[in-house]
């Protein structure tokens, strides 16, 4: 006789992304039965169903979609979209939580999240952990990471394919957690929420170090010659817009660049949040570099080599991006007077306990 799998269905938004799938897969190795929020049928959400998850498509700032989208699930993780409407899809996932009745939420949000930052971003992740909080008998739980890893290891072809590995946070220290340990921490909470309401955890790696720090490791990890360089923002911003990354990202990462250097990312870390949640520890940052050195855009191929090669002698003449000027032509909201963290006395004292 075949088994019946009581446990709750959870909801998985942002699927297909660096913690979303992380989530899924994780959840259907424990056994849990997942909906996987997808925008649209592709080679990523046909891994999700190989994994063993339902994927529905629905657009995110769509109330109507989401709350389908939601029917039937009990828990829910919600990973914010990085786009300048993502307080749309943050209400639109309330009102459906608010009438699907949902028993318990592990929101994505963000170290730096306040309501004086000057990343429009990062003021909408604290408004959007002050909505979820608000939502009545639902147990809601924050996951405030900091500057991943990803963040450093997206510009590993560099150091694969040409020798080089930019640095752009000068010698300040971090602590960086992995997409996958992220998402360990948010299955063991989404598992048994139980005792986690109201409550907020900031996974980390299990080490502080630089950018400068990380350069041997990957070394070892590549076993060929690396060279630390510092990279200048403005020619940070015409590789990035090179790469495809878009001027709203770009618009805030500078400001996250801004709060590594003043030290914003040291505070507090590292942190036994991994350790105490999932019972294993974090994985070492090296760990993490072998991961996306076996990626396809670290391999050093051929066509991976002449493909950085002309991209890196097109840098110089590429536009970048004015992002003051982006900003405004937006009409983002400022703050009367944007801090940073470091520089906001009232993120201090809540993030130094």
């Amino acid at each position: 006789m075949a088994t019946v799998n009581h446990f709750p269905k959870i909801l998985v938004t942002g699927a297909t992304g660096k913690t979303g799938s992380a989530v899924v897969a994780q959840l259907c190795e424990n056994g849990w039965p997942v909906r996987a929020m997808v925008r649209a049928r592709d080679a990523r959400s046909q891994r999700l169903e190989s994994l063993g998850a339902e994927t529905v498509v629905a657009d995110m700032f769509d109330p109507n979609q989401v709350l389908d989208a939601m029917q039937g699930t009990r828990r829910a993780y919600y990973c914010p979209p990085l786009h300048p409407y993502m307080i749309q899809s943050a209400a639109a996932f309330v009102a459906a939580a608010r009438q699907s009745k949902l028993e318990a939420i592990v929101g994505l949000s963000q170290w730096l999240a306040s309501p004086n930052h000057p990343s429009l971003h990062t003021r909408q992740l604290w408004l959007v952990e002050q909505m979820l909080s608000d939502l009545p008998g639902v147990a809601h739980v924050t996951l405030n990471p900091g500057y991943f890893a990803d963040n450093y290891l997206r510009l590993l072809d560099f150091a694969a394919l040409l020798g080089v590995f930019p640095i752009l946070t000068g010698h300040s220290r971090n602590a960086p957690p992995s997409n996958e340990d992220i998402a360990r921490v948010a299955v063991a909470l989404l598992m048994d929420p139980e005792g986690h309401a109201g409550r907020s955890y900031r996974p980390t790696g299990p080490q502080l170090i630089s950018a400068y720090e990380m350069v041997p490791i990957i070394r070892k990890v590549l076993r060929s010659p690396v060279l630390a360089i510092n990279l200048p923002l403005w020619m940070f911003l015409r590789t990035a817009r090179l790469q495809g990354v878009s001027a709203f990202e770009l618009s805030s990462f500078r400001y996250y660049l801004e709060d590594h250097k003043q030290g914003a990312f040291e505070l507090g870390a590292p942190t036994d949040v991994v350790q105490t949640l999932t019972g294993q520890p974090p994985e070492t940052f090296e760990t993490t570099v072998r991961r996306y050195a076996a990626l396809p855009f670290a391999r050093r191929t051929f066509a991976n080599r002449l493909r950085a090669f002309i991209n890196f002698n097109r840098v110089p003449f590429t536009p970048g991006y004015n992002l003051d000027r982006f900003e405004r032509e937006q009409f983002h909201p400022r703050p009367p007077v944007p801090q940073l963290a470091m520089g906001d006395l009232q993120w201090q004292a809540s993030h130094s306990s």
